[in-house]
């Protein structure tokens, strides 16, 4: 029986995926034919599958591919047509390199290709499945489809999609460059000045507190604050920013950061060690670690 009918022009071929799909789903027990005609300019691939091994199932895992490979050909006419010109009126504040290199994260991310796992990124998974599912449902509803047809009609719905995962990426794209910008002036901050004090450690505790001792055992985050506030600066700061602060202002040959793993907040340890490059590092316990239990 015939489960699909694509009609495509040359802009489109898909065929090479469809094999590899009777492939994939061959190892499945799952036997389809691909069938090309060709009338004009209009090449016809009809899908096949025999009668008696076609279910719901079947037919799902079938759709889905499907509609995977018809994703990617929308994305492919999406970057080709429409991306670069959406970035520039849109992101107009970004340098052409830089477009160029968040066009690439975008086209990663929505291939599916990133391997970032955050928040951000199952908010792309979620939109991508749901242009995936979009497509699905056009496919169960028309044992026909004409792709250039499909593109034409169906492609303002889906490109919301596309364009709601592009925001999320320069988002985070914007958000990873300034971090990067502000490491390098904090550092440049560190490389110029002369160290007022040989060692800092920062002992993290079970939940997530922190000690702060020079190498003579003293704690010294009352000094920190000091001397926030002789710099009139706003001593009601989270501690991770006066920890900061004070690392800065005190540019300490070494920071030694004792229970690594208790850390609750991952960017603050690695600000310290982008700051500071080889002048910090994590200790892989030590005595100290271990009777440290007192919170700031």
């Amino acid at each position: 029986m015939i489960v699909l009918n694509l009609r495509r022009n040359d802009d489109f071929d898909f065929v090479k995926e469809l094999q590899e799909l009777r492939d994939i789903l061959k190892k499945k027990n799952i036997t389809i034919g691909i069938v090309e005609s060709f009338e004009g300019d209009t090449h016809s691939v009809k899908v096949i599958c025999d009668e008696k091994c076609y279910d719901e199932k079947v037919k799902n895992t079938l759709y889905l591919y499907i509609s995977n490979i018809l994703y990617n050909i929308i994305l492919e006419q999406y970057r080709k047509k429409e991306m670069f010109d959406f970035l520039m009126e849109n992101y107009f504040f970004l340098k052409q390199d830089e477009i160029l290199e968040v066009e690439e994260i975008i086209m990663s991310v929505l291939k599916g290709d990133s391997t970032v796992n955050d928040d951000r990124m199952i908010y792309c998974i979620n939109k991508v499945n749901s242009i995936i599912e979009k497509i699905k449902e056009c496919l169960e509803e028309n044992e026909e489809i004409n792709i250039q047809g499909f593109i034409t009609f169906r492609m303002k719905e889906l490109r919301q999609g596309i364009e709601d995962v592009i925001e999320k990426v320069v988002e985070e794209y914007m958000v990873e460059k300034e971090y990067k910008e502000f490491v390098k002036l904090l550092k440049y901050f560190v490389d110029i000045q002369e160290s007022r004090i040989d060692e800092i450690n920062i002992y993290i505790q079970d939940g997530g507190g922190y000690i702060i001792k020079d190498k003579y055992g003293n704690d010294i985050f009352e000094e920190f604050i000091k001397e926030l506030s002789e710099c009139k600066v706003d001593t009601e700061a989270n501690i991770e920013d006066i920890i900061i602060s004070g690392l800065i202002t005190n540019a300490p040959k070494s920071v030694i950061i004792h229970g690594k793993d208790k850390c609750n907040n991952k960017e603050f340890i690695n600000t310290i060690i982008n700051v500071f490059g080889e002048r910090a590092y994590c200790c892989k316990g030590c005595s100290e670690c271990k009777i440290v239990k007192t919170k700031i």
